[in-house]
This record gives structure tokens, sequence and C-alpha cells, in this order.
């Protein structure tokens, strides 16, 4: 059931979606440190193919493991070009694109850049570790997570239930005389036209899944409960691929706006892309700095040309961007915040639901969508919970994502280690009892934050109600299911939920509620 529904899930996005492609040149002595390190340096060489030439300045995009090491300086985009990308775009798609392909040449066009990715995947780690901090083996595994989803959606494109395709269904029509039914009803799937992909910093290249999670006992389970609807992984890679997978499947074009803090990774996906083959005009990149990057959102809303706009990121510009979208009426696919509960039964094998939690929250240093922010521990195993948790934390290895045994890095920024910290002692006055870190580890740099594990907390503080990107875990105890259920369901967010049970039965209705 759960891979049907996923399939389901993004073969709706197939109908929904499709791409472009646009480029600028950024020079390789501004990135030669980064060179270095690749197999394939050709990565960083933006390929300039004369549209965007309203700026030559630049803006430089900082390590977070370093933020005195400038990654690489990537040209300004501003209005104007996003302008011209959607209009080239439309060209691409009314000239020979989106009737000019079939599913299966489009198909082959994404396995190609999938091979691309592949043949390139250590280097295109390296890339997002350098601008986005995470852990190599992480951004690793985020680049084959990326492949899967370019794999995938090539196999969709040429289904019956892909672009060009369609179903009959009965007629509701008949004929007065007889009762006959008159004629047939045909659906068929057709690209939507030129689609703008926002994608977030802290996953780069691809997106989404739901996951249920068997361990070795059979008689153990830890679900982890992700609305179909509006979910993410927020990848920098894999939010790209996610994301421009489908919307090329179906035959449309796309422009992507990478994050201004980790561009670098977008723009080498887009070499690979044109080296795939890809045509000039179907799969575009444009990238904005944070001056420009309100003014090109504003672009992709109000300009009637583009059809379909997808975003990932903060639910306040989500409502923005949904407002500005409002005068064209556009199709929208919105992944907002979230606040994850992570509830954990009597009945549970607590070294797994350790392991799960730790998977769960410190990944990425906790700067995911889905990572749990509020645990809910019953009040029987709340302390032996607490105490496995901190042993395993206390092994994590916090350092730069480059670094061999790192399993913990650095935050995007100094603002968002303030923003942690400050939200932590805020917690810490209204009450809550410290177990471990609660601080910037300064020792390493300015841009890291202790693992933190904080029990008895308020729910209204606010770690508690609001979603927290950093390592810090709030605990509280519970008595009972029905109490456990309501301090789930008292937020705002319903992106991710997770439950530790040895009750298959306890778990499932208790996700449905």
């Amino acid at each position: 059931m759960v891979a049907k529904i996923l399939r389901r899930m993004m073969f709706f996005e197939i109908l929904r979606f499709r791409r472009t492609f646009l480029v600028r040149a950024f020079s390789m002595s501004s990135l030669s440190p980064l060179a270095s390190l690749l197999k394939n340096p050709s990565l960083l060489v933006k390929l300039d193919d004369g549209h965007l030439q309203s700026s030559e300045s630049t803006f430089a995009v900082y390590n977070p493991a370093d933020p005195n090491v400038i990654v690489g300086n990537v040209p300004i985009m501003a209005r104007e070009d996003c302008s011209r990308a959607i209009q080239d775009s439309h060209v691409a798609l009314t000239t020979h694109w989106r009737d000019g392909t079939t599913a299966a040449h489009r198909a082959e066009l994404l396995r190609a850049w999938a091979a691309l990715i592949h043949d390139n995947a250590d280097d295109m780690a390296t890339i997002m570790t350098m601008e986005s901090g995470k852990p190599w083996k992480e951004s690793r595994g985020e680049t084959d997570y990326a492949i899967s989803f370019l794999e995938y959606y090539a196999s969709e494109a040429i289904r019956p239930s892909g672009a060009g395709g369609g179903f009959l269904t009965p007629t509701p029509f008949f004929d007065p005389g007889s009762g006959a039914p008159r004629g047939q009803v045909l659906a068929m799937h057709q690209a939507v036209g030129v689609t703008a992909l926002i994608t977030p910093w802290n996953f780069p290249i691809a997106m989404v899944r739901i996951s249920l999670y068997s361990f070795d006992d059979p008689n153990v389970l830890f679900v982890s409960n992700i609305d179909c609807n509006l979910t993410s992984f927020c990848a920098v890679m894999r939010k790209i691929t996610r994301k421009v997978g489908p919307a090329l499947a179906a035959g449309c074009t796309a422009i992507v706006k990478p994050s201004e803090l980790t561009p670098i990774t977008a723009l080498a996906l887009q070499v690979l892309a044109d080296e795939a083959g890809i045509p000039q005009g179907v799969l575009q990149t444009i990238t904005p700095d944070t001056e420009n990057t309100a003014s090109v959102g504003e672009e992709f809303c109000r300009n009637p040309l583009v059809q379909k706009l997808s975003f990932t990121g903060s639910t306040a510009i989500g409502k923005m961007l949904m407002a500005q979208s409002s005068n064209t009426v556009k199709r929208l696919s919105l992944e907002l915040g979230g606040n994850a509960p992570f509830v954990v039964f009597a009945d549970a094998d607590l070294d797994q639901a350790v392991t799960a939690a730790v998977a769960s929250k410190y990944r990425h240093a906790g700067q995911t969508c889905v990572c749990a922010d509020r645990f809910l521990v019953h009040a029987s195993v709340h302390d032996i919970f607490v105490g496995k948790l901190k042993r395993c934390v206390q092994e994590l290895t916090v350092g730069p994502g480059m670094e061999e045994g790192t399993t913990l890095g650095p935050l995007i920024s100094r603002d968002a280690v303030a923003s942690v910290d400050e939200k932590v002692q805020e917690a810490i006055n209204e009450g809550a009892e410290l177990v471990l870190g609660g601080s910037p580890l300064k020792r390493k740099g300015p841009s890291y934050y202790d693992p933190t594990i904080l029990t008895n907390v308020s729910s209204d503080s606010r770690i508690w109600k609001t979603e927290t990107f950093g390592p810090v875990a709030p605990i509280r105890p519970f008595e009972s299911d029905e109490e456990a259920l309501a301090i789930a369901n008292d937020s705002n967010a319903g992106l991710a939920a997770y439950f530790c049970s040895r009750d298959l039965s306890r778990a499932f209705q208790f996700s449905k509620r």
C-alpha cells in the first residue's frame, strides 16, 4: 500500500510538471580551492548562452565549516534575467519540447542525466558538503537518492498514465428514448507548461519520501508518517531532481532557482543536464543573490507564462508566494515548515527507538523539515530513553563535513546558531532541564552547535511550538495515548510524525488520528 501511495503521488506530480535549461559562467580562478578537490573541475564551468548579461557582478558562497572560506563566486541574476529565462522557456516549450518530443525520448534524456550524475557522484557530494556543511557521507547518499528520482520518472514518462496518455470513463449522457449511453468521456494528460521550481539550501539535489521502517525484530515497528502532499527531506540536489524529474518527464519546461546559500550544486547539475543532451531552454537555472531573490520570486508568481510554481521553504514565504500567484491563478505545490512529533510508547524497543531518534533528529545537524522536533516519551520509560539517547548522542563526531568520521556538521550560518541558542536558553529559563549540550561550539567555529537534549520542556515553549533547525531534542513525558495524541496534534504543521511501538495496530491507529 505504501508503495502504491508513493507511486500515485509521484504520478500526480508528473501530470503537473516539466522543465528547461539556462546557464551562466563563473570563473575557475575564483573556485580554485573547490576545483582542486574535484576529479572533474569542469562541473564548475558554467556555459554562457549570451542571454543573461544584465549584470557582471557576483556574490560569494561561503563554507559553513569555516565562514571565512569562499567556496565560489556566483553571478548575480536579477528580475530581468528571470523574465528572459521565462520567455526562453516558453519558446522552447512551444517550438520543440512539449509537442516535439516523445515520452521515450524524454525518458532517455533523464536516464542520460542520471548516468552522468552517477559518474560524477563523488564530486557532486564534495560540492554539496562544501557549500551546505553536511557530512560528506550524507551528501553522497543524497546524490544516490537524487539519481533514483530521475530513474523513477524516466520510467513513469512512458507509462499510459504519463503525459500524452489518458483514460476512458463511463459517460453520464444517454439517449432519451432508449436510455442507452451516448458517446464516451476521454481524459487526456498534458504538460502544464513553463514551471518555476524554488528549492531550499539544506537538500540541494532531491526530495520527498514516505518511510516505513521494520527492524530486525518483526514485532518492533517504527513508523514515519509523512503527508504525501507536503513532504520533504529538504535537499539541494535531491530537491532539484525530485522537482525537475517529473517536470521533464511530463513534457514541461522548468526554471530552477536554488537557494543563494547553496547554488553551486544546482549549477553543477545544470552542466551535467546540458551534457546529457537536454536542449537549450528546457532546463534553466537562475542565481539571484539575497537582494534579488524576492523580486525573482515575484516575477515567477506574476508572469502569466509561468503555469506552475513549486516551492520548498518557510510557511511565511509560501503564503507570500501564494498571494502573489493569485492574480494569475497558478497551480501551486508548496512544501512548507514542519514540527514533527516523535512518540515513544511504553512497549517500544528503546535501543531501536534511540537509533531512530538520532537518525531523525541529528541528521544534517537537525536542519531538515521532517526532523523530529518534539519528543513524547511514555512516563514509564522516559528516564531510560533519555539516558540511552544521551549516551548515543555523545558518540556523535562534530566537525567539518569533509573530515572523515564526521557525523554532525555545522549549521548553515552564524545566524542559525544564534537562533537555535536563543530558543534553547529561553526554554531553560522557562524550566526545561539541560541534559546535554546547550551552547555554541565556539572551539570548532562560529557555525557549530553542541548536540543538545532538553527534558521537562513546556508545551508553550518556543522550542516546542515552532520548528527548530538545529541539533536540539526537546523531550516531555506522557501518561496515556490520548494525552500523547492531543500534544502531537497541537501544531499547525502536518509534515511528518514518527512512532515507536511493538504494537502494529496501535501505531497505525495513532498515525491515522
